[in-house]
């Protein structure tokens, strides 16, 4: 969604004849820090929230990941959509002040935006605490919690010094076996002798 959104409005700048008017502004901006921070930075939240509990044994809370997740997905969009309409209206960016006329309306565009970049910053206060929270008093967790097929949600959690507890993992099916029907469910691990069939071959 952050890198889509973010990357759309690339066609803009890709496009001299309007590139001419967009590049020194706000645009620019939010364009650059939807696609290159917000995104990464989700993509860092998620793989926490999914290697925390084999890496810590224990679970994030999912009450806090969610208000987590809405105050920054929001907020994110509160701070960088708006430098869009700023950069379209003519705000050069790299500026501290703005003295000229057809400026001062933006003025309250950019209070907007301040109030949703320390919203938002508040909100990973949240993450913070769920996350140190979570290390010492989380639920603890299964070994395979997400309901993974690959090897890693084979082995203990945490997983002991050398992975897999002194034994090689002997491997019987491709990862990501999932819409098969199995004893555990609707999966089968990679490291299950036990047979089943996929879609593919019950056609």
């Amino acid at each position: 969604s952050m890198f889509v959104s973010g990357g759309v409005s690339g066609f803009f700048l890709a496009q001299p004849s309007i590139d001419i008017m967009l590049h020194a502004t706000y645009f620019v901006v939010g364009h650059f820090h939807m696609v290159m921070g917000v995104a990464a930075m989700f993509g860092i939240f998620a793989a926490t929230y999914f290697w925390f509990p084999k890496m810590a044994g224990r679970m994030m809370n999912e009450t806090l990941g969610k208000v987590h997740f809405w105050l920054s997905f929001v907020g994110a969009y509160c701070i960088f959509m708006p430098f869009h309409y700023l950069g379209i209206a003519g705000n050069i960016r790299r500026y501290s002040s703005f003295p000229d006329d057809f400026l001062q309306p933006l003025i309250p565009v950019h209070r907007w935006i301040t109030v949703a970049a320390l919203i938002t910053g508040a909100a990973q206060l949240v993450f913070l605490y769920n996350l140190i929270h979570s290390r010492f008093w989380g639920k603890l967790a299964t070994d395979n919690p997400w309901e993974g097929t690959s090897l890693e949600w084979s082995t203990a959690t945490p997983p002991p010094f050398d992975n897999f507890g002194g034994k090689h993992p002997v491997v019987y099916h491709d990862p990501y076996q999932y819409g098969v029907q199995s004893s555990v469910g609707d999966y089968v691990m990679q490291t299950s002798p036990e047979q089943v069939k996929t879609e593919h071959e019950e056609k």
